[in-house]
């Protein structure tokens, strides 16, 4: 067994680093296969251990509990309240049903899937693998300027550098992928009229911006921010359509100001994220840190830490203690989702790859709780959720969700 678990060990971290080939690929799953379910085990727990990760997304206990379920040592009693797991409650009929999917989960942690899967019946869900053609790659740096004179700027291939200068400011893209605005200081206060610019990220891009007070926005997929080149007056007052995350800086003499759907968000210096996508009725104002007041009519909120405002229709509520980790997710690099639909997750997906979604049949009740990775293929993304018994497959721009 040593020689067959050194092989495994150097096989896995192969697959892990993305250095391992085709053979070598199926190799790893072939010895999988033919493991004991102690020595998997064992192997399975000495492997995960051993993962370099910079930002682990579950705690060595966690990780035990998850193996743990993986290889339960007992069976529960029908009785007895389920948990959110992984593969969770699932009585294979075969040896070799556990064994595969045991590798399938080792596979998955090894490319930065982390997911956990919440079953809403008592039957069991059967494994449903469709391979996925036809690949689509993952999100990017995508975005379009327009400038006051209707000139468009392609951001994601414009070389570095100065890119835009206009006669009370200039546009820089940077080597790290945003685009910084540098007003003249000489002039700013003696601007005539505003010049107005856009940025605009398609489904499938991402960007980041530095407007002209320094202010950070993160821009998500299919959204836009409307700006001037040059802030002046008594406030600072930006449109967005979309999602973005801001981190606006300081300045009591001069609030900043967020337009979107006869909303108003005003603030002094904080941190906040807004999603009011046109074509979603629900739109949302997370608050990270400071304060801000969010106005409709004439109705409104003060915001503290951790709460979020949501908008329905003509009717504002606050919520209180909102997971602000998941709702900045997106802004750091990961899909994250507390016991959400398939709707949901799928509509986030489809923005992200820039694909369409449509269901053939009943729209599966599943709900999910859990972090991925945004800098997968859609196929690692779709065969992950594959593994709550639901069938995907890619037909060029589309995602069928099939559930039969």
């Amino acid at each position: 067994m040593h020689s067959i678990k050194t092989r495994t060990s150097f096989l896995f971290k192969k697959y892990y680093n993305k250095t391992a080939s085709i053979k070598e690929t199926e190799e790893l799953f072939q010895l999988m296969k033919t493991t004991s379910d102690d020595k998997l085990k064992a192997l399975m727990r000495e492997e995960w251990d051993n993962l370099e990760m910079t930002d682990p997304l579950f705690s060595s206990d966690q990780s035990m509990e998850m193996l743990n379920k993986i290889f339960p040592t007992e069976q529960k009693s029908n009785d007895q309240e389920e948990e959110v797991v992984v593969i969770t409650d699932i009585s294979w009929s075969s040896r070799f049903k556990r064994i595969s999917v045991a590798a399938a989960i080792l596979v998955l942690l090894s490319s930065g899937l982390y997911f956990w899967f919440k079953p809403t019946s008592s039957h069991q869900a059967q494994i449903a693998y469709t391979p996925v053609f036809q690949d689509v790659p993952p999100g990017g740096n995508k975005a379009i300027l327009t400038l006051t004179d209707g000139k468009m700027i392609i951001l994601d291939s414009v070389k570095n550098g100065i890119i835009a200068i206009t006669k009370s400011f200039k546009v820089m893209k940077t080597e790290s992928g945003q685009v910084v605005y540098y007003p003249f200081e000489r002039i700013q206060n003696n601007v005539l009229g505003a010049e107005f610019n856009t940025i605009t990220t398609p489904r499938g891009g991402e960007y980041r911006v530095i407007l002209p007070d320094g202010s950070k926005v993160w821009l998500n997929s299919a959204s836009s921010i409307k700006f001037p080149g040059v802030f002046k007056g008594n406030t600072r007052s930006i449109e967005l359509e979309g999602e973005a995350y801001f981190e606006i800086a300081k300045n009591p003499a001069l609030p900043f100001k967020v337009k979107s759907k006869n909303v108003e968000i005003e603030v002094i210096g904080t941190h906040f994220n807004v999603k009011t996508y046109t074509n979603e009725e629900v739109m949302k104002t997370t608050l990270v840190e400071g304060s801000i007041k969010i106005t409709r009519g004439n109705s409104s909120h003060l915001l503290k830490p951790g709460q979020q405002a949501v908008l329905i229709g003509n009717e504002m509520k606050v919520l209180s203690d909102v997971d602000i980790e998941e709702q900045i997710a997106w802004k750091n690099g990961l899909f994250q989702f507390k016991d959400a639909g398939i709707q949901d997750v799928m509509h986030q997906a489809a923005l992200w790859y820039d694909l369409n979604v449509s269901f053939e049949g009943k729209i599966p009740e599943k709900y999910f709780t859990g972090k991925v990775s945004r800098n997968v293929n859609a196929s690692e993304f779709m065969n992950m959720l594959m593994y709550t018994g639901v069938k995907f497959k890619i037909e060029g721009k589309n995602i069928v969700v099939i559930n039969k």
